[in-house]
């Protein structure tokens, strides 16, 4: 008798191990999420709201209405929201943008000033793709709200955001992980969820999601292709789903959905720099221009500057105010800027080296001058008031407005809270 017991604790144990074994196997499936011991939550921040920031690459700011965008549309009727666009920093690129909106500052402030660039005084160049520049914290600059949090006794998480596998300012988030574009979509909501339902010592209070799915129909296929349209549809429900899924957690959740810049078809060929001026004595990076000095500079700027209608030549200091492109050396000089939708570098591949086309789909210049550019702006939450319409504004100052949601003291950006205070209810103000 006592044997057949034994046996049958025996089952028991080895059916329990299976059953942990399959939890655990799901749980990684799910999201191989880097978990950084940075204590519990303070007690002051566990009863404050939450902000799940989710942004959607390449987004223009037309698409929701051109498309059919059922569940934004209906976030701005519940919620706040730039129906005209929110305006992205110069140059309207992804990394710059992501960074910006979490930082509050410009690029020429925040230091990415491009996907990829070269640092005169560092004699390095960083890249976007190369992890090992991605993730090296000190490439960047500013407080971003992950870090902000973390310093405040706020636990915070990143499924995914530019700079959130860096450690910035000794501080990474609580739960974050390495970029991976292929993981799929709805198990990226499955961890937002998972996050929330965590006890409250552990549950981050700032979240970030990001998806690409849009962007990459839009470069590849043009912003106005069907392509475009289903990718719209998708990543609108996916926004759906989790709206829906943050509304069942009965928790005070503010979702804040945004995209980095918008998205215009390319007119033309590869325009290639070094057929107007000499560029030998500098190093290049795309179509950013690095002098050994600045004689080789002022030679090349008075050659770029009678070559071609399709773009503008700044000496770094003279590049009009409003670009906010004239404060960091990593910018270069001269600064080329577009007038249009143009393809520019400033070389072409090497003899021999393969070439391709550009992409069909383009980004990265003045909203000024392409209204394309802008980005979206929705939220919808406890704090926000409903049926708010904001007129065009530029994103630094989102920064400033999650920090008052959150209620952590931000330090001083180039965003004002004034710019967006009228979306916030007179709770959320105090």
């Amino acid at each position: 008798m006592a044997s057949i017991t034994l046996m049958g604790v025996k089952r028991l144990w080895l059916l329990l191990f299976s059953l942990l074994l399959a939890v655990s196997a799901q749980a990684q499936q799910i999201a191989p999420v880097i978990t950084v011991d940075n204590g519990p939550n303070a007690l002051v921040q566990e009863q404050k709201h939450y902000v799940v920031l989710v942004s959607l690459d390449g987004f223009r700011y037309d698409y929701a209405k051109e498309y059919g965008a059922t569940h934004l549309l209906d976030l701005a009727k519940h919620g706040a929201s730039a129906p005209d666009g929110m305006v992205p920093s110069y140059p309207s690129l992804t990394f710059p943008n992501h960074y910006t909106l979490v930082t509050g500052l410009y690029p020429e402030h925040h230091g990415i000033v491009a996907m990829s660039f070269y640092d005169p005084q560092r004699q390095a160049r960083y890249s976007y793709n190369d992890p090992k520049t991605a993730a090296d914290g000190s490439w960047y600059g500013g407080t971003p709200l992950w870090v902000l949090a973390e310093q405040q006794g706020m636990r915070s998480a990143c499924f995914f955001w530019p700079g959130s596998e860096a450690e910035v300012r000794g501080v990474r988030p609580s739960y974050y992980l390495h970029f991976d574009d292929k993981f799929p979509d709805d198990k990226r909501i499955e961890q937002v969820v998972a996050w929330l339902k965590l006890p409250e010592d552990r549950r981050p209070h700032f979240i970030t999601l990001y998806f690409s799915n849009v962007d990459h129909a839009g470069h590849e296929f043009g912003p106005e292709s069907p392509q475009v349209a289903a990718a719209v549809k998708h990543v609108d429900g996916l926004v759906g789903k989790l709206h829906s899924e943050l509304d069942a957690l009965h928790l005070p959740i503010d979702l804040i959905v945004v995209s980095d810049h918008g998205m215009a078809k390319r007119e033309g060929d590869w325009i290639n720099l070094d057929q107007y001026a000499d560029l030998s004595h500098f190093v290049t990076v795309g179509s950013l221009l690095y002098a050994n000095s600045d004689e080789d500079a002022e030679r090349a700027y008075q050659k770029l500057k009678a070559a071609d209608g399709k773009f503008m030549v700044y000496r770094r200091t003279h590049v009009p105010a409003w670009l906010h492109y004239n404060d960091n050396a990593r910018i270069g000089d001269p600064v080329i800027v577009a007038k249009g939708p143009y393809a520019i570098r400033a070389h072409a591949p090497e003899s021999g080296t393969a070439d391709h086309p550009p992409n069909i789909g383009v980004h990265g210049y003045d909203p000024r001058d392409l209204p394309e550019m802008k980005a979206i702006f929705y939220a919808v939450g406890p704090d926000i008031r409903p049926g708010v319409t904001l007129k065009p504004f530029e994103n630094v100052n989102v920064y400033p407005f999650i920090a008052k949601i959150l209620r952590l003291t931000p330090p001083p950006t180039d965003g004002s809270l004034n710019i967006l205070s009228s979306a916030l209810t007179e709770a959320a103000l105090q």
